[in-house]
């Protein structure tokens, strides 16, 4: 098989994460929004290293002659070539942090070392360090008698070589996880030293009978891929209690990464290696903070200077937040998030768990905010006597326990909850409200792209449509029918749902406009690519020529612009403000057109539940283009990848898609003339007559 338009999905990922690293080096960026990119840069890779290198690992171990599918590599080759990129991507994040460092002590904002707090200061750190900190500290050595300690992924430690009477040995101290972050030091300013950084300084004090011969801060990344096939849970009936279970075998996984906050010995990082089962290579050096999450607590109190300007999700326009009945019965309604406000969504749900003509709500869930409003309508609703039909995703990575608990309170509401297949994730985002009007039933259904999640919903783009479609509602209703029947793979007329449609529909539209040749259109907009079979057909669509316009925000194993291959394929990549999540598939001139929950990955086309929607309203048929014109115009925050899977600014007249859609939603809002719009029409007038250039 012909593979040389593919790049690997795991260099892939590491080139859009570098992505996020050029957010935290731009300029016009505001200096803490920096620090923030600079931290979503370093918890990607935490996340990276906890899923994809820990599969690796396992595959290495269950197959190491395992080929890559899109490249050919081992297990061994990919991580060899993964470890070396990181490397080099840690030390441009060394780079970035300290010259934005520099900037915010400039702006006001100082993250100090200990040794450079003035008398009163070290006075002030010293009873807080003996007062909140001392107290809850839990040292150790290690020798014959005191066994290397069980480490927690991701948590901060300090590590200390340790001499006495002429032997060594290794002390540790774990920084615990229910201190702060950082300590603000009283007085003007925004100033502050880091918790670990005061630990780390009381080593000497704490390991008063030894000798301290060096010290760094660690921490190690354990490989968080855990199925739910364990053999250990194969016989339970609670599939919270399954899944309780795994979170607990989380904790003792592999380790995959040590981090290191400063340069040790060879004989210590050697000794280090041993105890967590490491080789050098896997061992990484970073000057900078192990942990950055401090820098969301720091953009709290920070200057307006040193943010972006506030913003509250808008009204859509015409769109009212009560009667939303009466409103989605006159015609189709679209939230494009996070620039509109999902209220109008909260509030049907709110007003269907007190409308006495409601019968029953279904809802899908894979996501929820801890606190979240659309959780406490649909209990209200089960209270009040609705028929409550949740099916919640325990599964969701990293949200599994918030999930649990959630599904717990739901239940106990009276709400009737079912979980996902065993085989198979329920990533779907489908809600449908059963009313009874005149003697007749009637089906409002929503269906979108992004969780239900009140926090992301103000900070991913994403759409939501809100219909009362008879022949969407009645498919909705046969989808809940079939999830709780244990049947995924029910055919449906108008719904794409995969493991079955949604992939041979995808496919079987490609070759449509394969078979139109140079009249052929394909534009899609989607996190990641991965699928191999999309990929080989969007490859021959543009060897028939077809112009295929691909706006991919993560991981894109499809290589545009190669000559005779794929030469007709452009790919582009928007990293801002706000986290590109919507999925929106566009075919041909006619504008054949779906929303959905899938990227194109193996694992959303194959191995998960989820559901692409037609859109049959002109009205949001236009919207969703002029979404898709606007990230198409984009010469800001847009990159274009080249034929080796690089990505390059845009030349053009500096249009911020983001900016755009947010002043446009703003005008809207206050009910005047929009303003940029017309900056965006060559957009849409590209892709409707292939003229090749913005």
């Amino acid at each position: 098989m012909d593979t040389s338009f593919m790049q690997n999905r795991e260099l892939s990922w590491l080139r859009f994460n570098e992505r996020i690293l050029e957010e935290a080096a731009d300029e016009s960026v505001p200096l803490l929004e920096r620090l923030k990119f600079l931290s979503i840069f370093t918890g990607n890779l935490d996340e990276f290293f906890m899923i994809r290198v820990g599969g690796l690992f396992d595959l290495r171990f269950v197959n190491a002659d395992a080929r890559d599918s899109r490249t050919g590599m081992t297990p061994d080759e990919q991580l060899d070539k993964l470890y070396a990129g990181v490397h080099t991507l840690m030390r441009k994040r060394d780079a970035v942090y300290f010259e934005l460092e520099q900037k915010l002590r400039e702006a006001g904002v100082c993250n100090l070392r200990v040794s450079e707090l003035s008398p009163e200061e070290v006075l002030f750190i010293r009873k807080y360090y003996e007062r909140e900190i001392a107290p809850i500290l839990s040292p150790q050595i290690v020798d014959a008698h005191h066994p290397f300690p069980h480490l927690q992924s991701k948590a901060l430690h300090i590590g200390a070589r340790l001499e006495q009477d002429g032997r060594e040995l290794f002390g540790v101290i774990p920084v615990p996880a229910s201190l702060p972050d950082i300590v603000r030091l009283p007085g003007r300013g925004l100033r502050y030293v880091r918790v670990e950084e005061i630990i780390c300084g009381k080593a000497a004090e704490i390991f008063s009978m030894y000798r301290v011969s060096e010290k760094t801060v660690l921490c190690i990344t354990r490989n968080a891929d855990i199925s739910p096939n364990d053999e250990a849970c194969a016989d339970s009936l609670d599939f919270r209690e399954t899944m309780q279970h795994m979170l607990q075998e989380r904790r003792r996984q592999r380790v995959v990464r040590l981090e290191l906050n400063s340069p040790v010995s060879r004989e210590f990082c050697a000794y280090l290696c041993a105890m967590v089962n490491l080789v050098p290579d896997q061992v990484f050096v970073s000057r900078s903070p192990l942990k950055l999450s401090y820098a969301f607590a720091l953009a709290g109190e920070g200057g307006a200077q040193l943010l972006y300007k506030p913003f509250t999700p808008c009204r859509a326009a015409g769109v009212e937040n009560d009667r939303l009945f009466f409103q989605i019965a006159k015609h189709d309604i679209l939230l494009s998030y996070p620039f509109e406000s999902m209220e109008p969504f909260l509030r049907l749900i709110e007003e269907a768990a007190s409308d006495r003509q409601v019968i029953a709500i279904k809802i899908s869930i894979y996501r929820l905010a801890r606190k979240a409003a659309l959780a406490e309508y649909l209990c209200r609703a089960a209270e009040n006597g609705k028929d409550v039909t949740v099916l919640i995703e325990l599964r969701a990575r990293f949200d599994e326990q918030n999930n649990i608990d959630w599904a717990r309170r739901l239940e106990d509401a009276g709400c009737r909850i079912i979980y996902g297949f065993e085989e198979y994730k329920i990533h779907a985002k489908v809600c449908l409200i059963i009313r009874k009007e005149k003697d007749a039933i009637r089906y409002y259904t929503q269906i979108g792209t992004g969780n239900y999640n009140e926090r992301t919903a103000a900070q991913y783009t994403d759409v939501s449509l809100m219909t009362a479609d008879g022949r969407i509602g009645h498919e909705a209703n046969a989808f809940f029918r079939n999830m709780a029947l244990g049947n995924p793979k029910a055919e449906y007329a108008h719904l794409l749902v995969s493991p079955v449609s949604l992939k041979q529909t995808v496919l079987s539209l490609i070759d449509e406009e394969t078979a139109k040749g140079s009249a052929g259109r394909i534009l899609v907009k989607i996190n990641s690519l991965t699928d191999v079979d999309i990929i080989k057909h969007l490859q021959k669509a543009s060897c028939a020529g077809v112009k295929v316009e691909l706006i991919v925000r993560g991981i894109c194993c499809i290589l545009p612009g190669i000559p005779g291959v794929t030469e007709n394929i452009r790919v582009r990549s928007i990293v801002g403000r706000f986290l590109e999540h919507s999925r929106i598939y566009v075919f041909g001139e006619e504008q054949k057109m779906y929303i959905a929950s899938a990227d194109f990955m193996t694992r959303n086309t194959e191995r998960r539940v989820e559901v692409a929607c037609p859109v049959y309203s002109p009205a949001v048929k236009a919207k969703l283009m002029h979404i898709l014109e606007t990230a198409l115009a984009d010469t800001v925050k847009a990159r274009q990848m080249t034929a080796d899977g690089r990505y390059v600014r845009i030349a053009g007249c500096g249009i911020d898609s983001q900016a755009v859609l947010l002043q446009e939603a703003e005008a809207a809002e206050a009910d005047v003339p929009k303003q940029g719009r017309g900056a965006v029409r060559p957009a849409f007038r590209r892709f409707s007559k292939g003229t090749g250039t913005v």
